[in-house]
């Protein structure tokens, strides 16, 4: 099972879900502000994508955060994001034992699109 982590108004996540369905893909969604456990999750996706792949850098919320924020992110993101999910790069997409981040060919190709 294919599981889906995004916002449910994030167009991207929106694009993804819709690939997924016409790719016959069994897939559920989850809401990453309020479905979602992330001082369980977070840690585990940091392991195997990296704080740079997860951190939305480019998000108003990032650009909203204090120069000691910012520099505290580099060093452990898992905080900040755990307590800002916007933070988060979407979608994070768990596909049997790889974690995807962000709708790229990458992630497309990864999964079989």
């Amino acid at each position: 099972m294919t599981i889906l982590y995004g916002l449910k108004n994030c167009d991207t996540c929106k694009k993804a879900l819709k690939a997924l369905s016409a790719a016959g893909i069994e897939h559920s969604f989850v809401d990453i502000r309020a479905e979602t456990d992330l001082a369980a999750k977070v840690p585990g996706w940091l392991v195997v994508v990296g704080g740079k792949t997860l951190l939305n850098s480019r998000s108003t919320t990032w650009r909203g955060l204090s120069d000691e924020e910012k520099a505290g992110a580099e060093n452990d993101p898992a905080p900040l994001l755990i307590t800002n999910p916007t933070l988060i790069k979407r979608p994070v997409i768990e596909h049997g034992d790889d974690v995807l981040v962000g709708w790229t060919p990458a992630t497309q190709s990864a999964l079989g699109l």
